[in-house]
Parts: structure tokens; C-alpha cells; sequence
């Protein structure tokens, strides 16, 4: 490095190695989970757990160090906003992995790849048992670092704010509260009523390749660029970015059910947009770097980022408008299978409010009670209150409670999600923040006569440049709070969520 190089410079250029590392890291995850025979986990783990090493290593050592201190003496001098939002913004997150031993991080990378193929190995075969002791590994890793960081009031508040930095238990519980005050009254009415919409017009055969091809095109309309991403199948369906000219989508389809395939697609499209959407300028940069999470990422928060996927799955592609424009189309290439159905049945039928065992296949309206459970679960698992051991048994009866569904095999019970197995215990919430979210920044946008006129007619690129500009440029740069109240006028609200719900059950009668 030239010795005259200013302080910024240097920090760009550590942080720019650093993106590379954490791209490279996720190039890994994404082939683990996609391309890689079972057989490459040990050794995939070894690798991700090296790369990790070396991302603490340079993102804590002195170099860095240097360049942020550089860096903020010459901000001070006279630099933008943008610059020392992006140095403090480093400084602050390096300090959080500070504080996380190099051990528990390589520990918990090499751990990710082997538990990712045990529990795909037990979800297949029905056997929490085999999956038990690597989720036991990976709780007691969790509670460790979640004391390394540190909290104030529950142990679970410091892996929450890896994910949504700032939020906490005690901030959620009242969240969920008011949730589950407005959505039970909204589920009874549903149930209430003797006209249930007609579900088995989603189970007949529907070939796998064609729900692949029409999920494609809606996304691309929606505007996912295919030229700067891919879709590849998974178990759980994902989406992970190396730069914004690189973003993987994945699905997961099934024959007899064709709702689960096209709205996970969209779902997962409408993260790939945020990652498209991120400004240029920021590839390499600390804005598309989560040094606390070790991970390349452009969005302001996981939440934020929930928060796109949810309003393209949710807002739009479960709205009556889109299945009167779309649903012709559908029809073109499912012609044997839908030949005796109308665009309103169907409408009805992919909202239709039915207890779910498995959560990304749930309705809008009893959604949230399965992040809720899981979010209860987490928080006394980390505390020490329950045992992996504990789990299925709990699982199940928390079921019952919430949805009053009897589990009939771990496979749809706590072996259907991807996220423990990956480590990433504090990660839910984001779903039900990302709803609320979603629903404020749609009801905002809606008003403009433009996406209104646009969402009427099935062009949804007003829409998407509205989330572009006041969401997807910014990357990491802002945060959700600061991006809401720009956006919407407001801090983090679900009167526009529980509205939404409410006027679509109205809708539905």
C-alpha cells in the first residue's frame, strides 16, 4: 500500500477486501445449498470457517483499525455525510465483533454446513432425533456468543440485533400484542362464514416446469432483471447476492400445490430487487458489508429487506387486481387444470385463511402467529429455560395453542425451516417486522396517482422505481427507521398492516 495513500482510501481498500471475502463466503453458502453433493459438507464447512477466520481477522485487525481512525480525521477536516456515516458505521459494527471470540465465529461457520445437510437429511426422513445433537451444538454456540456481545435485559435481545439492530423483546412483545388483538378477531370472522373458498383447485397436477416458467415471467414483469441474477431449486427457498450485477434466487415447487412455488418465487424476487436496486457506488463498500453477521448484504436491516419480499409476495401478488389481470395467463398454461375455475375463485383461494403447519405456505392472517411462536421458543431456548431435547413436544403443544393443529410429524413441525440449522436463532422476528413494514411503505406508495394508475393496469415499474429511490439506492447506508420515516412519515406502525388484513377479509366475504 502506497504510504501517501489518504485514510479513506485505505478504508475503502479494507473494506472492499473485506466485501470480497464475505462474497466469497456467500458464493459458498450458495453452491452448499444448491449445487453440492451432501457428501462436501465437512470439508465446505472447514472452508467457510477459514474464510470467516480471515474476515474477523482483517475486519478487527490493526489495518482497519488505522484506516477508520485516518479516515474520520479527514472526515472531520472535510468530508461528506456519506463518508463518515460509513466509517462510523464500521466502526460501531467491528466493536459488536469485537467482542465475539474468533473460536465461537469458525466454530459456528464450520458447524452451519454440516447441521444444513443433517436437518435436510431429517426433514426428509421424519427424524428430529438425528438432527438433535447439531441443533444442541448450535443453541449452546448461540448462547455464547450472545453473551460475548452482551445485552441489558434477555440474552436473546443480542442475537435479535444482529438481524434488526436495535430491537429487542421487550420491543416486540407489545408488537405482537397488539398483532394478535387485531388478527384473532379477523381469523374468527373468517371462519365464521359458510362460503370457504374452494382449495382443491390448488391441489390438482400442475408440472413443476411450467410453475417454474410462469413464476419466471411474473417476476421479471415485477422487474427482477434475470439478466444480473439466476433461479436455481433448494430445499428452503433463499436469495443471497455477490453484487448487485449477481443475485441468486431460488424455489421450491411441488406438483400438488401451486401456490407454494409461484409466491416463494416472488418472495424471493422481491429481495433480489433490493439487491439490484442498491446504488453502484456501494458495491464494495460498508454499505453492502454486514460485519456482524460476516455477510455481503446490501439491505438496511433483515427486516427492511423482509420488507420487499413481503410487499411483492403479499401486497401485490395476493391483491384482487393482480389475479383479474393475471390470471388469464395462468390459465393459458395450466388450460386442463383451471379450465373450470374464474379469476375470483382463484383469488379466493390463494387468500384463503386455513391454519397451516408450515409457515412459508401460511396465510396473511395466521403468518405472524407462527413467527410469534418461534420467536417465544427462541427466546427460551437462548435464556436456558427449555432444552433442545424439550423441543419437539413443545413445538407441538405451542402448535395446538397458537393454530389448533394437531402436528403429526416433525417434518412439518420443527424440521420444516431452514433457519436453525444455519444458525441464525434470532432471525425471525424479521418476518413479522417486514410485514409491518412492507404495508407501510405499499400504502404510501399507493397513493401516488402514478403506481396507482401502474398497479391498475399490471405495470409495476412505477412501483418498483418508488421502492428504488426510497428504499433499494441506499443500501446499508440508512437505517429502516430513517428509510420508514423518509418513505411514509412515520416510525415502525401496523395500523397500515392490520388495515390491509382487515379490508381484505372484507374483500374475501
Amino acid at each position: 500500500m502506497n504510504a501517501g495513500t489518504t485514510g479513506l482510501a485505505r478504508f475503502e481498500q479494507e473494506i472492499g477486501r473485506l466485501n470480497d471475502i464475505l462474497c466469497a463466503i456467500n458464493i459458498l453458502n450458495w453452491d452448499a445449498r444448491t449445487k453440492m453433493p451432501a457428501s462436501g459438507a465437512t470439508t465446505r464447512g472447514q472452508q467457510i470457517a477459514t474464510l470467516s477466520g480471515l474476515a474477523r481477522e482483517m475486519a478487527t485487525g490493526e489495518a482497519m483499525r488505522g484506516a477508520i481512525e485516518a479516515g474520520l480525521d479527514e472526515v472531520e477536516a472535510g468530508g461528506t455525510d456519506e463518508q463518515r456515516r460509513a466509517l462510523l458505521l464500521t466502526k460501531d459494527t467491528i466493536e459488536t465483533l469485537r467482542r465475539i471470540p474468533e473460536a465461537l465465529i469458525t466454530e459456528a461457520a464450520a458447524l452451519r454446513t454440516r447441521a444444513h445437510e443433517s436437518w435436510i437429511r431429517a426433514r426428509a426422513n421424519n427424524d428430529f432425533a438425528s438432527f438433535a445433537p447439531l441443533l444442541a451444538e448450535t443453541v449452546g454456540l448461540q448462547r455464547a456468543i450472545a453473551q460475548a456481545i452482551g445485552f441489558e435485559r434477555h440474552p436473546y435481545d443480542a442475537l435479535i440485533g444482529q438481524y434488526e439492530p436495535g430491537m429487542t423483546l421487550a420491543t416486540l412483545e407489545p408488537l405482537y400484542a397488539r398483532l394478535k388483538d387485531a388478527l384473532l378477531p379477523l381469523i374468527d370472522t373468517v371462519f365464521g362464514r359458510s362460503d370457504q373458498p374452494r382449495l382443491d383447485i390448488l391441489e390438482r397436477s400442475f408440472p413443476v416446469e411450467t410453475q417454474k416458467a410462469y413464476a419466471r415471467d411474473i417476476a421479471a414483469r415485477m422487474g427482477f432483471d434475470f439478466a444480473r441474477g439466476r433461479l436455481d431449486d433448494t430445499v428452503h427457498p433463499f436469495e443471497v447476492s455477490f453484487t448487485r450485477e449477481d443475485v441468486r434466487i431460488t424455489g421450491r415447487f411441488r406438483e400438488d400445490w401451486l401456490p407454494g412455488g409461484l409466491f416463494a418465487i416472488w418472495h424471493e424476487a422481491g429481495h433480489g430487487m433490493y439487491e439490484q436496486g442498491v446504488l453502484a457506488k456501494f458495491t464494495r463498500s460498508a454499505f453492502t458489508t454486514d460485519i456482524v453477521n460476516l455477510y455481503a448484504v446490501g439491505g438496511a436491516s433483515f427486516g427492511m429487506h423482509e420488507s420487499q419480499s413481503r410487499l411483492w409476495e403479499n401486497r401485490v401478488g395476493r391483491s384482487q387486481r393482480f389475479w383479474e389481470l393475471h390470471f388469464h395467463s395462468l390459465q393459458e398454461a395450466f388450460p386442463e387444470q383451471l379450465v373450470d375455475v374464474d379469476a375470483m375463485e382463484f383469488w379466493r383461494a390463494v387468500n384463503a385463511v386455513r391454519p397451516s403447519f408450515i409457515r412459508v405456505e401460511a396465510d396473511e392472517l395466521t403468518y405472524d402467529l407462527h413467527i410469534i411462536l418461534r420467536t417465544e421458543i427462541e427466546a427460551a431456548l437462548i435464556a436456558g429455560e427449555i432444552e433442545v431435547g424439550e423441543l419437539p413436544s413443545l413445538w407441538n403443544q405451542k402448535i395446538r395453542d397458537f393454530l389448533g393443529l394437531i402436528v403429526p410429524d416433525d417434518s412439518q413441525g420443527l424440521l420444516q425451516d431452514v433457519h436453525w440449522s444455519s444458525g441464525m436463532i434470532g432471525s425471525f422476528p424479521t418476518y413479522t417486522l417486514g410485514n409491518v413494514m412492507a404495508a407501510q411503505l405499499f400504502e404510501a406508495a399507493s397513493r401516488l396517482p402514478t403506481i396507482a394508475k401502474g398497479l391498475e393496469g399490471g405495470n409495476y415499474a412505477p412501483l418498483r422505481l418508488w421502492l428504488g429511490e426510497h428504499v433499494h439506492r441506499h443500501g446499508r447506508s440508512r437505517t429502516p427507521d430513517e428509510i420508514l420515516r423518509d418513505a411514509t412519515g412515520s416510525s415502525l406502525d401496523p395500523t397500515a398492516y392490520i388495515d390491509a388484513l382487515a379490508e381484505k377479509v372484507r374483500l374475501l366475504a
